[in-house]
This record gives structure tokens, sequence and C-alpha cells, in this order.
């Protein structure tokens, strides 16, 4: 991929919807700083490399159990990133109520731009009137390969894609107005994009094997996760994955 014009960095509000694990946090940081990061190696793997700061302007905005001050004014951004989370994107929360309506009024006045991954992407559907609930199928863990619409082999740049996976919620079904761009066996809705105004995958790019392996881990020992499935993401944890690549389809989404 070639180079990116950017006059001006895009503003870029990551919407912070969870906290890591302590130990992610020791080594890592917290969301804002992991997708820094994703998005620092993205920039790195341009043609020819570009600095982070020449393509993008980040701030952190923490909107779990928060009123509308933390949510930046839309006049002052260019898109936002939301975050994935341990809450469901379908709960009544309050916080996650105001982070739905918010989604929504962005989408609806079309200028700033959303991106969403897992609990992001469920809210972008649920903001846009999709049913997100428990998915029939069960937990989907560790690197996953994805099949791509035909929309998706542009808009990703590849024929497939491997992405990190940790959920147990799901979109039940795509809006009608998205264009679809993946699905795999046990979640037939993986991503979502219309052209300048959002692009969403259910997976996690930004994950790595260490983040993974302690989210597992921690879980299977909490009971959440069970023997069967856990040991078959522990096999997979180590494979592979193209998170730096969906980091560049998020680039060019924003420049686009």
């Amino acid at each position: 991929m070639g180079s990116i014009p950017s006059p001006d960095p895009i503003r870029l509000a990551i919407l912070v919807t969870d906290e890591p694990l302590p130990s992610v946090v020791a080594k890592l940081g917290r969301f804002d700083a992991i997708f820094t990061s994703l998005f620092r190696a993205a920039c790195e793997s341009l043609d020819p490399p570009e600095p982070l700061e020449s393509q993008l302007a980040l701030t952190a905005h923490d909107v779990v159990g928060a009123g509308d001050a933390a949510y930046p004014d839309p006049d002052t951004i260019d898109a936002v990133l939301i975050t994935g989370s341990r809450y469901s994107a379908y709960a009544d929360d309050d916080w996650i109520v105001r982070l739905t309506a918010y989604t929504r009024r962005l989408l609806d006045e079309g200028r700033v731009r959303v991106i969403g991954v897992c609990f992001g992407h469920q809210i972008v559907a649920r903001a846009l009137g999709a049913e997100v609930a428990r998915s029939p199928l069960g937990w989907e863990l560790s690197v996953t390969e994805l099949e791509l619409t035909e929309e998706g082999k542009r808009v990703f740049g590849a024929d497939s894609l491997k992405i990190y996976q940790t959920h147990h919620d799901a979109v039940l079904a795509y809006p009608p107005s998205v264009i679809p761009l993946a699905r795999t066996e046990l979640c037939p809705t993986q991503g979502m994009y219309v052209p300048r105004r959002l692009i969403t995958v259910q997976g996690h790019p930004e994950f790595s094997q260490f983040m993974m392996t302690e989210m597992l881990r921690v879980r299977h020992a909490a009971g959440i996760i069970p023997d069967g499935p856990f040991e078959d993401a522990m096999r997979r944890a180590t494979d592979k994955h193209d998170g730096v690549a969906i980091g560049r389809a998020f680039l060019r989404f924003l420049w686009e």
C-alpha cells in the first residue's frame, strides 16, 4: 500500500469501553495505548513508512459509567473508534444506552466516521437497529480465519484474513444499510462497511498472543470459558494473524 496523503492528521477519538487485565496493563498499557501501538505499526508498514503523528491525532475518552461530558464534541473530531469490552452491547446500562445514542447521532449526522471493534462492532449494529444477543453458536475464540466477501477482499486488500476473536455475543443479522465484509461458521456477521461512514470488525486486530493467552487463562480459571473451547483456543493462539493489515484498512477508510 502506498503512502496516504495527510495535509493534517485525522483527529481520531478512541472511546474506551473496558479495562484490560492488570497483567496486560502492566506490559502493554490500557486500550488506548494498545490501539495506538496498532496504528503505529500500520503506519510503519506503509510504503514508504509514515510516522503515526503525520496520519492520526489520537485522544482517549473513558465512557464506562460516564455521562455526556466524557464524549468528545463531534465538531472537534473527524472519527471515533469504539473498543472491545467484556460488557454486552445489548444491555440497557445507562452508559451503554448513552454510547449507542452517541454512535447513532454520529452516523445520522454523517461527518464523523465510526470504527467499531468487537463490542464496538456490536454497538454500531445496535445503533443501526440490528439485534445483538448471546450467540446461539457459542464462544468464538483465538486466531480465526475469515471468509471475506468480494467487498471485504477489496477493503482489506486480501483474499482472506486471520484475526483474534473473543466473543460470546454477536450481531444476529446485518442491518440493511451496510455492506457485509466477512463471515465465519460461528459468526456470519464479522464486519460492516459504509464508505466514508463506518467500518467494523467482530474480531480484535489489536490483540497479541500475550493478550489472548492471558484472557483465555483468566476466564477459563473463572469458569467462564469451558474446557473444550479453552483448549482449542490455546492451540491456535500462536497462529499468525493479520491485525496490522486490518489497521491499514482502517487508515484507508479514514482517508477515503
